[in-house]
C-alpha cells in the first residue's frame, strides 16, 4: 500500500507547502522495472520504500552490515558482558521533518517510536544560558520571544544592528537565498549584520556547527536557509523528539521488514563497485561478488562512496556531470564519544544540551534519560550514559588529547562527573558528512543526471527546496523515487515541506523593494 495522502499539511503549520505530484497510477501492476537503490541510509530507504510500495522490483545495496547510513547503530559488548548499542551519536527528529516523518509512518503511524525532549538548551561558558522552551512557535513572534527572553540580546545590541543586512532572512527563498548569499560565509554575514556576538556564538554557531563545518567556511545561504526552516519560516518550533530506542530497533529494522513484506530484497554487507550503461538502456551493478542486471540505478551514497563509484563508471553520466561529483568534499572531521559512568548525573541536567566555548564541545546528551537500551543499563548499574559531540575538529587534532579534552570539559559544564569512574568508553572518528563550502551550491548534484533512469539521493543533493540534514535525505529519496515513477507513469510519493518563502506579505515587499544584487558585503 502507498503511504499515507493527508488531506492536509502534516503538522501543526498550516502554511506547509505541498510539491507537485505528477497523476498516474496507484502501482505497477505487470512487467514491473527492477531498480538498484545503492545506499542504505535514510534517502535510500526513502526511495526504496515509495518504490517497493509501487511494484517496483527493489534491490537494496548497503556496504555497513547495517542499515541506517549515518543515523545507523551497531551491536558492542561492554566490559561488564553486557550488550549496548553503539551509533555516530544524537540526532534530532524535529517537528518540520515531514518527509522523514512520513517515511517512519509506514512502520508506526502514531511515531509512538519518538518521544519529545521538553527543552532545548544552549549554554556558554561564560555562564549566559539559552532555552527554547518558553519561545512561541509561530513567527514572527518567536523571533521577538527569543530576544526578549535571551540574555544574549541587550537593548544596546539591537540597536547595533544593521537592519538592510538581515534582510535576506525575511524572506528565504531557497533558489533565491543562493544566489544573493552562495558567495558569502556564515561568518562574513553575520559580520554584515553586526549580529550581537555572544548571540552569535550561543545561537548561531551552535546551528551551523550542525553542518559539521567551521562557520568560516560554511555557506552564508545554508545558515538562513537553516534559520528560515528552523525558526522563521515555521511554526513547529525548536523543540524536538529523540528515539526511545537506539536506531536500529527503533527505526531501521522496522523499515527492513516492511520493505522485505514488500518484495525488496536487502543486500547488506554488499558494497558496489561500479554502475555500467548497456546497449539497450539498463544498468550492470557490479559488487564485490557478481553483476545483475537493472532497468534504474538510485545513487543514495555519502559523499565518498558516490565520487568513488562514479570514478570507476566511466561511462555513467556526462563530463560536466562527472565533474560535478568529483568536485564534492566533505567536512571536518567530528568525534563522539560515549561514556557509560558508575555514578548518575545530577537529576536537574536536561537530557541534551548545546554547549559554546568550552573548546571542541559541541554538545552533551544524557541518554539513559530519555533511550530505552540506556535507561536500563543505568538502572542496573546505578550509573548514567553520556554522549559528547566535538563537530569539525581540525583534521591535525591528536585524537586521545581531543577524546580526553572532551571529558574534561564534561566535567566543567558537569561537575559532578569528575567523581565518577568511566565504565566504558567508545570514540567513533568519522569524517564523510557533505560540505556545504562558500560558492558551492550551483556544483552539488540535482536529483536529476544525464542518465534518465539514474538519479541521486542524499543530503549532499541540491533539491531547491527548504530541507536540511536528514530531512533532505529523506526528501531526496522521495524525490528520485518520483522521478522514476514519472518515467513510469506512476503517480509519487507527496513531498511536504515548510514555506519556502518569507511567512509575512509586508516582509516580504520590503525585502522586494530593499533586495540588493547580491548578499550583504561587510
Amino acid at each position: 500500500m502507498n503511504g499515507p495522502t493527508p488531506a492536509g499539511p502534516p503538522g501543526r503549520d498550516r502554511r506547509a507547502q505541498a510539491v507537485p505530484v505528477r497523476p498516474g497510477a496507484h502501482r505497477i501492476l505487470a512487467d514491473p522495472p527492477a531498480t538498484a537503490v545503492i545506499g542504505g541510509g535514510i534517502a535510500g530507504l526513502a526511495a526504496a520504500t515509495v518504490l517497493a510500495e509501487r511494484g517496483v522490483r527493489v534491490e537494496l545495496y548497503e556496504r555497513e552490515p547495517f542499515l541506517g547510513g549515518r543515523v545507523a547503530g551497531w551491536p558492542i559488548t561492554l566490559p561488564d558482558g553486557s550488550s549496548a548499542t553503539m551509533s555516530r551519536g544524537f540526532h534530532a527528529f524535529f517537528r518540520q521533518y515531514y518527509n522523514l516523518r512520513a517515511l517512519l509512518r509506514r512502520v508506526d503511524p502514531d511515531l509512538g517510536m519518538l518521544t519529545g525532549l521538553p527543552d532545548y538548551p544552549l549554554k556558554h561558558s561564560s555562564g549566559l544560558c539559552d532555552s527554547f522552551r518558553r519561545v512561541p512557535r509561530t513567527p514572527p513572534w518567536n523571533a521577538l520571544g527569543f530576544a526578549a527572553l535571551s540574555p544574549t540580546f541587550r537593548f544596546a545590541d539591537l540597536l547595533s544592528l544593521r537592519p538592510a543586512a538581515a534582510l535576506p532572512l525575511l524572506d528565504v527563498r531557497t533558489r533565491r537565498v543562493h544566489e544573493d548569499l552562495d558567495r558569502l560565509s556564515a561568518d562574513a554575514f553575520l559580520d554584515a549584520v553586526r549580529f550581537p556576538r555572544a548571540a552569535r556564538h550561543l545561537a548561531f554557531e551552535v546551528f551551523s556547527r550542525s553542518f559539521f563545518t567551521d562557520p568560516r567556511q560554511l555557506s552564508a545561504a545554508e545558515m538562513a536557509l537553516m534559520f528560515h526552516i528552523y525558526f522563521l519560516g515555521s511554526s513547529e518550533g525548536l523543540l524536538f523528539d529523540v528515539p526511545r530506542e537506539p536506531f536500529p530497533a527503533a527505526l531501521w529494522e522496522p523499515l527492513a521488514a516492511n520493505l522485505t513484506r514488500q518484495g525488496a530484497a536487502l543486500r547488506t554487507a554488499t558494497p558496489v563497485e561500479a554502475v555500467h550503461p548497456t546497449p539497450d538502456s539498463r544498468y550492470l551493478v557490479a559488487d564485490t561478488s557478481a553483476t545483475r542486471l537493472f532497468d534504474a540505478v538510485v545513487l543514495a551514497m555519502d559523499t565518498d562512496g558516490l565520487r568513488a563509484v562514479v570514478s570507476r563508471s566511466p561511462r555513467l553520466g556526462d563530463h560536466t556531470w562527472r565533474d560535478r561529483i568529483a568536485r564534492l568534499r566533505t567536512a571536518a572531521p567530528f568525534l563522539v564519544s560515549r561514556l557509560w559512568l558508575d555514578r548518575p548525573v545530577d537529576p536537574a541536567r536536561p537530557g541534551f544540551l548545546g554547549t559554546s566555548g568550552y573548546g571542541a564541545l559541541d554538545n552533551i546528551s544524557v541518554l539513559s534519560r530519555w533511550e530505552g537500551e540506556a535507561g536500563r543499563w543505568a538502572a542496573r548499574t546505578g550509573g548514567s550514559v553520556v554522549e559528547l559531540h566535538a563537530y569539525a575538529v581540525p583534521p591535525a587534532t591528536d585524537r586521545d588529547s581531543a577524546q580526553r579534552t572532551l571529558l574534561a570539559q564534561l566535567h566543567r559544564v558537569y561537575p559532578e562527573t569528575r567523581r565518577a569512574r568511566v565504565v566504558a568508553a567508545r570514540h567513533e572518528w568519522r569524517a564523510d558528512c557533505p560540505l556545504f563550502p562558500v560558492g558551492g551550491y550551483t556544483h552539488r548534484p540535482t536529483v536529476r543526471t544525464p542518465d534518465p533512469a539514474v538519479v541521486v539521493a542524499g543530503d549532499l543533493v541540491r533539491t531547491d527546496l527548504p530541507v536540511a540534514l536528514m530531512e533532505r535525505a529523506a526528501t531526496s529519496g522521495f524525490l528520485a523515487a518520483n522521478t522514476l515513477l514519472e518515467r513510469w507513469k506512476v503517480r509519487g510519493e507527496n513531498v511536504w515541506t515548510v514555506p519556502d518563502r518569507g511567512r509575512s506579505a509586508l516582509l516580504r515587499a520590503l525585502v522586494a523593494r530593499r533586495r540588493p544584487a547580491r548578499g550583504p558585503h561587510p
